[in-house]
Formats: structure tokens, C-alpha cells, sequence
């Protein structure tokens, strides 16, 4: 079975930290779809439109806002310029204790790493629905570099 995603019901949902605290957004999926294999998902593959970064902790209206979603869109950090999309190719799904771990590379700024993500799915009413807890990335792999402890002492 194939499942093409709402694109209009679906996001990622961020949250990047700094030393003086965090700001918090999302990211919409241009597109993407899912295959099932016996009720069990078998491959994916998501179009993240970086372009859509928004900031959620800033009111829209604070000049603040408008900066910050203008600093993660250039080259500090996403280049959306350049690199408008990212994407997400699922590489396998396990269980571990219990948990449902799914496996994908994460493409940003042309680098690609695999990530594991721990996920429920749901199917229901001729849909599926998938939903990850929290995780953590290392952005400097994709190399986001602003301000990164991995590549500046300050």
C-alpha cells in the first residue's frame, strides 16, 4: 500500500537551542509518501521546503520574529537560497524495547546522514499517521555551522 502525505495537515516541529536559551518553530513537508509492506512501513521518501521555517516563540508581529526566521534562511545557517529543500529517505524501521525506531537519511545542504528516530504509527481510517518524539541532531554534520561549539571555541 502506498500513502502520499497530507501535506496540509503535516510538519515538523523544531526547537534549537543557544546559551541563552531557545526558540522554537516548524517546517512544512512539500511531499512525500510512505509504503507499506504487511502493515509495516518498507520505504519512504519527504520533501522538507526549508523556505517554510517559521518561528513560533517570537510573536509574528515582533521584529524579532522576522529577523530570526531571516537569520535560519541564509547561509549561517540553511541557505534556503541555495538549498531550498531537504529531505528524508527512509532506510528501515526495528523494534527496540519496545519502541519503534525508524531509520532514514536526512539530506541538508547536499550532506546526508542517517538518523534513527523513535516514532508511533498509527493506521486508522484508511490512513496512517506518524508521529516522532522528541530526538536531537547534530546540525554541524549538515554543516550548520553558526555559532557551533563543534567548529568555534566562542
Amino acid at each position: 500500500d502506498t500513502y502520499t502525505v497530507n501535506t496540509a495537515e503535516s510538519s515538523i516541529a523544531w526547537k534549537g537551542y543557544k546559551p541563552t536559551g531557545s526558540h522554537d518553530g516548524t517546517i512544512n513537508i512539500s511531499n512525500g509518501s510512505f509504503e507499506l509492506t504487511d502493515g509495516k512501513i518498507a520505504s519512504g521518501t519527504f520533501t522538507i521546503d526549508m523556505n517554510s521555517i517559521v518561528v513560533l516563540d517570537i510573536p509574528a508581529e515582533d521584529e524579532g520574529n522576522g529577523k530570526l526566521a531571516g537569520h535560519l534562511k541564509n547561509a549561517d545557517f540553511f541557505d534556503v537560497e541555495k538549498y531550498p529543500n531537504a529531505t528524508f529517505e527512509i532506510t528501515g524501521v526495528t523494534e527496540t524495547e519496545g519502541k519503534t525506531m525508524l531509520s532514514g537519511n536526512l539530506t541538508l545542504k547536499e550532506k546526508t546522514n542517517n538518523i534513527t528516530i523513535p516514532v508511533t504509527i498509527n493506521t486508522a481510517n484508511n490512513g496512517l499517521t506518524l508521529t516522532s518524539e522528541t530526538f536531537t541532531i547534530d546540525r554541524s554534520k549538515w554543516d550548520v555551522k553558526y555559532g557551533s561549539k563543534s567548529f568555534f571555541d566562542n
